[in-house]
This record gives C-alpha cells, structure tokens and sequence, in this order.
C-alpha cells in the first residue's frame, strides 16, 4: 500500500524573467529620475521635464506589468517607491531649483525641500496603507507622480514658449507677456511648491482612474471625445498637457469643498511594527 504524499506549503521561490521584467522597467523610472537630475544641472530644462514624463510612463507600465504576468513581489513594490522617490521627490525638486528658485536663496531651496519631504512622506504613508489593505481605490493625498508631472508640464510649457519668443510666432497677448516675464516664473514655482507639498501630504481624495465608469457611454462618443482629446494635444501639447494636469490637481480640493468628498483617517500608520531598524 503506497504511503500519501505530504506536500509541504513551502513559499514559491522568487525568480526568472516574471520578476526581473516589472523590476527593470521600474529602473527605467529611476535612470530617467536620475536622467532629469543630470540635465537640470546642465541647464538644460527641457530634457529635464521630458525625463520625468518618461519616468511616469515606466512607473505606470512595471505595475501593469507586474500584474499581468503575475510578477509581483514585495521587492518590487518597495524597489518602486524607493525609484519614486528619485525620480518623482528629488528630480523635481532639483529641477525647480535651478530652472527659477535659484536665485532666491534660502527661500528658493526651502521650497524645493518641501516638495520633496512631503512626496517622500506621501510615498511612506501609501506604503503603510497598503500593507494594511487600506489603500485600494482613491488616492488619499495627490499622487506624487501627478505633483512631479505638474511641474514638469509648467517648465515644458515656458521653454515652450521662450522657443516660439525667439522665432518671433507667438502673438503678442497679456497671457503670453505674462508667461515671458521670468519674475512670474519665479512666483509661480515659489507658490506652486509648497502648494503641491501640501496637497500630496493631505486627507483629500483624489479619483484613481479605476474608478472611472464608461459602461454608461456609447463607446462611439468616448472614440469622439478621445479625437477631440487627441486633437487638442495635438495642437498645443505643451499647454493642453498642463491645463488638463493642473485642472486634475484641483480636482480634489474643490470636490472636498463642495462636499462631493470627505477627508480620510490614516491613524493607522503609526501603528508598532515588529521590524528591526537597518544596521
């Protein structure tokens, strides 16, 4: 009589390509980071904004990624918040600083800081929440992605449009005046900082595009709508791509002081962790 075979819930090894993928796309996210840091010291700001749009199109895809061939880990997801923090806290900040806030001094970097403390807090606080099962669906706080593309899509659009100033294309219009005058750049950044810094450190609720429901839609006028989308983009993608970012990043609170949404508790996160700090 043959004895039963006993198997052992012994934990799947983590290896072979179903995990390197979602883990090299996400240092795609941090070399385009890093990337955005090198051509902000250079001064070259237009490839510093362009590089931290790449990196939030690898940041979206190693997720994706990592759920399709069922890759995840959890390296990964504290390999992906460890390359957010570089590419969407740090090469932001550095990228402000040298673009318009460094020649306010103590003031200039102070800002800079902020913005990116608070992403780093941002990225911990999800981290927790997440590990607890209490962050799935809504974004609690903006999302630091969206607070590093917000401004990159501001210094896209002024390099934008000190491009057109110089071949002479641009109409000449109190907007656009506006827009060339550096001491406005330098306002905007200054405010715009701790603003974002704020807002991804907050209670307020963002909506996470899986929460967006099309079924109600005849799938013809969402094709429409995306042409129209795509048209517009299209014609001025600099400008289109900031106004539809900073419309997103008001999103939140004006649906909190409406009354459309209310503030979350995340007491939770302090809770006493058995882990023993890093040597």
């Amino acid at each position: 009589m043959s004895q039963p075979v006993i198997q052992e819930n012994r934990p799947r090894r983590l290896g072979g390509a179903v995990y390197i993928l979602p883990n090299l796309i996400t240092t795609g996210n941090l070399f385009f980071g890093f990337y955005s840091i090198i051509k902000s010291l250079n001064g070259q700001f237009g490839w510093a904004a362009a590089a931290i749009f790449l990196a939030a199109i690898f940041d979206i895809l190693d997720g994706r990624v990592a759920r399709l061939t069922k890759g995840t880990s959890e390296f990964g997801v504290q390999y992906d918040s460890l390359c957010d923090c570089v590419s969407f806290g740090v090469a932001p900040a550095f990228l402000m600083y040298q673009y318009g806030l460094l020649e306010l001094g103590r003031i200039g970097w102070v800002a800079c800081f902020m913005f990116m403390a608070c992403g780093t807090l941002r990225l911990a606080r999800f981290n927790v929440l997440s590990s607890i099962g209490k962050a799935s669906g809504d974004f609690t706080g903006l999302p630091i992605p969206m607070a590093a593309i917000t401004v990159a899509s501001f210094v896209s659009l002024m390099v934008d449009v000190d491009q057109r100033h110089a071949l002479g294309t641009l109409i000449d219009t109190p907007l656009i005046n506006l827009f060339i005058d550096p001491d406005f750049r330098k306002i905007f950044l200054v405010v715009l900082s701790p603003i974002l810094a704020l807002l991804m450190v907050s209670n307020i609720i963002y909506k996470s595009h899986k929460a967006l429901k099309f079924r109600s839609v005849k799938p013809f006028r969402i094709l429409v709508m995306l042409v129209m989308l795509i048209s517009l983009v299209a014609y001025a993608p600099e400008l289109v791509g900031f106004g539809l970012i900073f419309i997103y990043v008001l999103t939140g609170p004006v649906a909190w002081a409406v009354g459309w949404t209310t503030l979350t508790d995340e007491d939770e996160i302090f809770a006493e962790s058995t882990m023993e700090d890093e040597p």
